[in-house]
């Protein structure tokens, strides 16, 4: 299903942001997995995690630099998925992405390939 992102902006370091990624109007996240990437000017795309919106089971990438400081949730009666970020730093300015794919109940979201990609919302930790 296609998807868009919302809620980034300009915050401060040590902040907390929240993204959504909701589905199109008319469209529901059940049976997709959703994953989140991130992309700086001049570095490559960054898988971040991903969630099956079914069951909610998630998958956090272990190279990820924000691992350890973000979550990802789903709310299914909004058709949206959240990435939740904490403690935010300036490295992790970037343009943000979710994207889907079908999933299954009771697959895992790791290592799909993503058919849908939102347009990406711009994240910037300054002070």
């Amino acid at each position: 299903v296609q998807v868009v992102e919302s809620g980034g902006g300009l915050v401060q370091p040590g902040t907390s942001l929240t993204l959504s990624c909701t589905a199109a109007p008319g469209s529901t996240l059940n049976e997709q997995g959703i994953g989140w990437f991130r992309q700086a000017p001049g570095k490559e795309r960054e898988r971040l995690g991903c969630i099956n919106a079914s069951s909610g089971s998630t998958y956090y990438f272990p190279g990820s630099f924000l691992r350890g400081r973000f979550t990802i949730s789903r709310d299914n009666n909004k058709n949206t998925v959240y990435l939740q970020m904490n403690s935010l730093r300036p490295e992790d300015t970037a343009m943000y992405y979710c994207a889907s794919t079908f999933l299954r109940y009771g697959d895992t979201c790791r290592g799909r390939t993503y058919d849908y990609w939102g347009p990406g919302t711009q994240v910037t930790v300054s002070a």
